[in-house]
């Protein structure tokens, strides 16, 4: 069984991953730079969890890009329709 999706699907899921994994990367990285003091703490494990998910996220948003470009291109994904 083959996933069949169509691009502009492909599209949106890409910078949903990106921006959504770059989301609590960003963040986690903030607190681990501004809050030292928080120690190996529960804490601090679930902001090392957040930026490890959103790394992964991201990454896996990025490996869509180049799923989408390594897609066959279709006539109309890129042209606008012709006027006769």
């Amino acid at each position: 069984m083959v996933l069949t999706v169509s691009a502009p699907a492909l599209a949106f899921w890409t910078w949903v991953l990106i921006y959504g994994g770059l989301l609590p990367l960003s963040l986690g990285l903030f607190l681990l730079r501004t809050a030292p003091d928080l120690g190996w703490t529960p804490a601090l494990t679930g902001v090392l969890t957040g930026v490890l998910t959103g790394a992964a996220l991201a990454t896996a948003g990025v490996v869509l890009v180049f799923v989408r470009a390594r897609l066959p291109e279709t006539p109309s994904q890129n042209m606008p329709p012709r006027k006769e």
